[in-house]
């Protein structure tokens, strides 16, 4: 924290807020407690304490919640807020719905993406939830700035933001995801926007220079800034043979069937369908490349999120 005119400058946002305050007024991040920095780089999301409020145009955000945290929205007169529409847990009965349509619907159908997106419109309150452990992030957004965000982590934003969507193409894209990786994108126009994130376990964030790079396990991706790049690719692995070499090897030789089968690893016996890295993942990867570890490499310069739980099962 440093002292700048009688303000404090928070170092998760970068925004200033008066030298009395102890927490961010742009995300809620505390102001009274030092930042936690690995020697990696990775920046600890800041534990927001309950019922911190932040303001963001006439609506109040408020969250509460350690172990499954609840965003709640005081919307403004007229103001308005997007999410997937099964994260919403409770509205005031007054509270304005309707829904956005999304172009592309058939292919988020059946990559299991939302077909819509439904809108609250103020005055009224509205709360949300992931219905799963996690941290909630919240990050403000500077006109001009564009974020990639992976599918599925939204929890809300405010309806000043531009929205679309893309897929990562290529099959190592698809061997990192199931059914195909999907990245969400959010930008400020005139207006400063504010998105709020779901993180499965813990959130870090860590920025990166110009050309610096980092490799993160796909299921671990959380977010970034657009100007960050990536590429998915296959490191292999020295095993020395052994039941794993021989059994990628057996799945390789029978070509599409192998793949068939690979697919189905990924898929298990327990509903881990579309799931992001798990071994049957990477025993699929390997079908097809040899023995190895998928990963996202991300060059910079910007900001890169991950969350620590990327082992879990797809809840959408």
């Amino acid at each position: 924290m440093t002292d700048v005119y009688q303000h404090i400058e928070c170092r998760w946002c970068h925004g200033q807020s008066p030298a009395t305050s102890t927490s961010c007024d742009r995300c809620g991040a505390p102001l009274d407690i030092r930042d936690s920095v690995t020697e990696g780089g990775w920046r600890q999301a800041p534990q927001i304490r309950d019922l911190t409020e932040i303001q963001s145009g006439s609506s109040i955000y408020q969250l509460d919640g350690a172990v499954v945290p609840i965003a709640e929205v005081n919307l403004g007169e007229g103001e308005r807020v997007f999410f997937e529409h099964h994260v919403m847990l409770w509205k005031d009965e007054h509270t304005a719905m309707s829904v956005m349509d999304m172009p592309g619907g058939a292919k988020r159908i059946l990559a299991g993406m939302p077909f819509v997106l439904s809108v609250a419109t103020g005055p009224g309150r509205v709360a949300f939830s992931r219905d799963a452990p996690g941290e909630i992030v919240m990050l403000p957004i500077d006109p001009g700035v564009r974020l990639h965000v992976r599918e599925h982590a939204m929890i809300v934003a405010s309806a000043n933001l531009g929205y679309s969507f893309e897929k990562v193409q290529g099959l190592k894209a698809m061997l990192a995801a199931g059914t195909g990786m999907y990245l969400d994108s959010f930008t400020a126009g005139d207006q400063p926007g504010l998105l709020v994130l779901h993180g499965y376990g813990n959130v870090f964030e860590r920025t990166l220079a110009e050309g610096e790079t980092v490799q993160v396990e796909p299921g671990g991706f959380l977010y970034k800034d657009a100007a960050v790049t990536f590429d998915i690719s296959t490191q292999k692995l020295d095993t020395g043979g052994g039941q794993g070499l021989q059994a990628a090897k057996g799945l390789a030789s029978r070509g599409f069937a192998g793949l068939k089968a690979a697919r189905s690893l990924m898929k298990g016996g327990d509903g881990l369908a579309g799931v992001l890295s798990s071994g049957g993942l990477q025993t699929a990867a390997a079908a097809l490349t040899g023995p190895g570890i998928t990963l996202m490499r991300l060059v910079g310069p910007g900001r890169v999120g991950i969350q620590s739980m990327y082992f879990h099962r797809q809840t959408d």
